[in-house]
């Protein structure tokens, strides 16, 4: 039995977790990031050395001094100091950008691969708009966040300490006292607020995920939204979840408002108590004009990117909360693990055992029920039976998208969940019930089967699933875009390319899920012959609702709620006079009803 995954509150979030497991991706390049590291305290040594070299100009040129020399080397060291600024600032930033950018590239492969490994079950119940989303939020918070670190956080906090070495050497320890509250306060002031208005932004994450879930749940249902004319419906959905995220939006703003007047309060208080001290020392005469500019060049300096700070310190908020969504998504349980150190299969005889095999979605309902049989090598064993008897799910068991409750499936005498999935489905190829095709060419489509197949293979597959001449009709022939799922080819078409590329496979286990569900008669019969030629060679498992396409199968099972109810082949079913001579009997009536009004069409 599976569990679906639910969704957490964002209050549940590990933010110092989830940078630690950040570390691994951006220490690859260990050499650079040290590197920025160096070039980034270079940098901020130039820095907090201009207003150094700036007091000794002013003194230098200092009117109440009886020489005036215009300082040439101090004014040449100065422009130096700013240009070593520049550049280490540059270089840094030059350094560091294939270490964030490869970070990027390594964390989205990561998650993508977790979702292809994650269980049907879990595919089923995703909602594609939300997650594609958060995807792409959690990989640009990831580069957002060592932008705040490595270009905004970490300086500021050297810039800080070196500011702070300055004047508690050189000046009275008020204005180092003054500097450190007005940081404690200013950052106190920050963090309270920022903390409270964080669920306006949360509130339009979910919000802004939602809508687009809508949207492209809309797009990817095109066709059915034209055909009960629902687009006010779908517009109607999507419009009421952004009148949503625009409150939220506004209140987030409106907020930011305060806290913005909060911090230039904060900041304005701090840097007039600075400049009455400095401006006393000048007149006491204990400080020079040198030492004013000084400390106001500092602190105007130190407090112009801790102004940022606080818009930095939002930022790095959301964007935490952006990656924690994409972490949601990797630590997503699997449900279908390999065991460790699981066997290759080893495929002889393709034979088939399903044994005991018991299985339910949901506790309320039970899908099979103690449920056995097998398929000789080479055999064509046909399950049929009512909707909801369980007959497609018997080909997910066999795929191991699921694990049966109680029982187990055996090739060859395997078990199945004793060795790889991949192994498993290199052996197995099937052609569903519901065709999705991606929105490439008809050449793709086919060739993904085997990436190794040239051009002649492909054609040989598409000519023995009867869609070869098809194609070569085509303007762009093989070349053609099949749209969005294969929105632009038949239902038809798009299950002969299905055939034609599981034929192109050329797997030992073959699955038909209703494999010509989606055929007129002229094409399903002009198909049963190449794939009863196919199947010859392979060990087939057929699921069909269409029983003609079946009776030459060499043993039919007939499924009813969840068991095997009969077994036998086509003439000897007939004969028990049983379920499926019942549903033979309905199939056969509704046939000629469908002949009949062929026949009458023609005659009009």
């Amino acid at each position: 039995m599976i569990h679906l995954p639910t969704s957490k509150p964002h209050s549940d979030r590990k933010d110092i977790e989830n940078l630690k497991r950040l570390f691994p991706f951006v220490w690859e390049f260990r050499g650079r990031v040290l590197i920025a590291l160096l070039s980034l305290v270079l940098s901020k040594l130039a820095i907090v050395g201009m207003p150094l070299v700036l007091k000794e100009i002013v003194d230098s040129l200092d009117t109440t001094k009886d020489v005036l020399v215009l300082p040439i080397t101090l004014l040449l060291a100065y422009g130096a100091l700013r240009l070593a600024s520049s550049l280490f600032n540059e270089l840094r930033d030059a350094v560091f950008a294939r270490v964030r950018y490869h970070a990027m590239r390594r964390i989205s492969q990561r998650v993508l691969s977790h979702l292809y490994s994650l269980s049907l079950g879990y595919h089923l119940d995703r909602k594609t708009g939300g997650i594609t989303r958060d995807l792409e939020r959690g990989t640009n918070s990831l580069s957002s966040i060592l932008n705040y670190l490595v270009f905004n956080i970490i300086p500021t906090a050297a810039e800080f300490m070196l500011v702070a070495v300055i004047l508690l050497g050189k000046y009275e320890v008020r204005f180092a006292l003054v500097t450190f509250i007005t940081v404690a306060v200013y950052i106190a002031f920050t963090l309270s607020v920022t903390e409270w208005r964080m669920h306006f932004r949360h509130k339009m994450n979910a919000q802004e995920s939602e809508a687009n879930t809508y949207a492209v749940d809309g797009m990817l249902n095109y066709e059915t939204v034209k055909y009960f004319n629902n687009e006010d419906y779908e517009l109607a959905r999507y419009d009421d979840t952004l009148k949503g995220w625009e409150q939220s939006a506004v209140k987030s703003q409106n907020s930011m408002s305060i806290l913005n007047f909060g911090q230039g309060a904060v900041i304005a208080v701090g840097v007039t108590f600075m400049m009455i001290f400095a401006a006393q020392g000048v007149v006491s005469g204990t400080m020079s004009l040198g030492d004013l500019v000084l400390v106001n060049t500092m602190m105007l300096q130190l407090f112009l990117p801790l102004n940022f700070l606080g818009i930095i310190y939002r930022a790095l908020k959301y964007s935490l909360a952006d990656m924690d969504m994409m972490m949601r998504l990797l630590d997503t349980r699997q449900e279908i693990v390999d065991k460790e150190n699981a066997a290759q299969l080893q495929v002889d005889q393709a034979h088939v055992q399903i044994e005991n095999v018991s299985f339910s979605y949901t506790e309320e309902r039970q899908i099979l029920n103690d449920v056995s049989f097998e398929i000789l090598p080479g055999q064509k064993v046909a399950v049929v039976g009512p909707s909801g008897a369980g007959k497609s799910t018997l080909s997910r068991l066999l795929f191991r998208f699921y694990e049966p409750d109680q029982g187990r499936i055996l090739v060859d005498g395997q078990d199945i969940s004793d060795v790889t999935q991949a192994s498993l489905r290199e052996n197995i190829g099937i052609v569903p019930q519901d065709t999705v095709l991606f929105n490439q060419s008809i050449f793709h489509n086919i060739h993904y089967a085997n990436q190794e197949a040239s051009l002649e293979d492909v054609q040989n597959a598409a000519r023995v699933a009867n869609i070869h001449g098809f194609i070569e009709s085509l303007p762009d022939g093989y070349d053609t875009i099949v749209g969005e799922r294969g929105l632009k080819l038949s239902g038809g078409e798009k299950q002969r390319i299905a055939i034609a590329r599981v034929i192109l496979k050329n797997p030992r286990i073959l699955v038909f899920d209703e494999a010509t569900s989606s055929l007129d008669s002229r094409s399903e019969q002009s198909i049963l012959s190449s794939l009863k030629e196919v199947a010859m060679q392979h060990t087939t498992l057929v699921i069909a609702h269409r029983l003609s396409t079946i009776i030459d199968a060499d043993s039919i099972l007939v499924m009813d709620k969840g068991k095997i109810v009969e077994c036998g082949t086509h003439q000897q079913l007939l004969k028990e006079q049983g379920l499926y001579a019942h549903l033979w009997q309905l199939q056969q009536e509704e046939r000629e009803h469908k002949l009949a009004l062929e026949t009458v069409a023609d005659a009009v």
